[in-house]
């Protein structure tokens, strides 16, 4: 598997933002949006993995980076689910090794564009128990919610902010907006932000995170 890239900050990291990106994408994808952040937030580190190159089902079997096969796209996505437990568990594994360097479970966010936000909402929500600085889920959907019977106390407290483009033509607009809601009827603090675009981000999405970590980091 390759390393992880890691942007440290200027300041001793006292948070990490974990952030995986979308399908066909790789981990430099997210980089220049990591070091805008780091303008603003001094001590926040960035840790940027590489989704495994494996053949994709709705790309015609070819290889491409990415956190598990898609084997159909309507009327749902229908996904590998041994791949995307796999790719929680590797998440899940990132966090422990933060963890070990001293940062606190609870300055650890979670990020994830299309393919790495269903991730990421599956490791949060259906794997993990323990508290987190919150979730950022981007221009993504949340596969398994389907599977969520109730959530721990922990799980409940973890906040989450979702962003998505009015005009996603990739993950649908109601996608996105479906995991919101399931996620709020569960008392989960969540935030919604919608912009006019399609399928990529925005400046303006930068900064709604940048000041949304701010407030988490307190």
């Amino acid at each position: 598997m390759t390393e992880p890239l890691i942007l440290q900050p200027t300041k001793p990291a006292d948070a990490c933002v974990i952030w995986l990106h979308g399908l066909g994408a790789d981990q430099y994808s997210f980089l220049p949006a990591a070091k805008l952040l780091q303008e603003t937030l001094l001590s926040m580190r960035f840790v940027l993995p590489q989704a495994p190159t494996r053949q994709v089902t709705i790309n015609g079997g070819y290889k491409i980076p990415s956190w598990y096969d898609i084997t159909a796209m309507s009327p749902a996505r229908s996904i590998n689910l041994a791949e995307l437990e796999e790719s929680a568990n590797m998440v899940t594994d990132l966090i422990r090794a933060q963890e070990k360097t001293g940062i606190d479970v609870s300055r650890i966010f979670l990020a994830g564009f299309s393919q790495g936000g269903a991730v990421v909402f599956h490791t949060a929500y259906l794997g993990w128990q323990e508290p987190l600085g919150g979730v950022i889920a981007i221009s993504t959907y949340a596969p398994t919610f389907n599977k969520m019977l109730k959530l721990s106390t922990n799980q409940q407290h973890i906040p989450v902010l979702c962003l998505h483009g009015s005009y996603d033509e990739v993950v649908l607009y109601a996608m996105g907006l479906s995991a919101f809601t399931h996620l709020k009827s569960r008392d989960v603090i969540a935030t919604w932000h919608e912009y006019p675009i399609g399928h990529k981000v925005l400046p303006e999405e930068i900064r709604d995170i940048g000041n949304w970590l701010t407030v988490r980091l307190g």
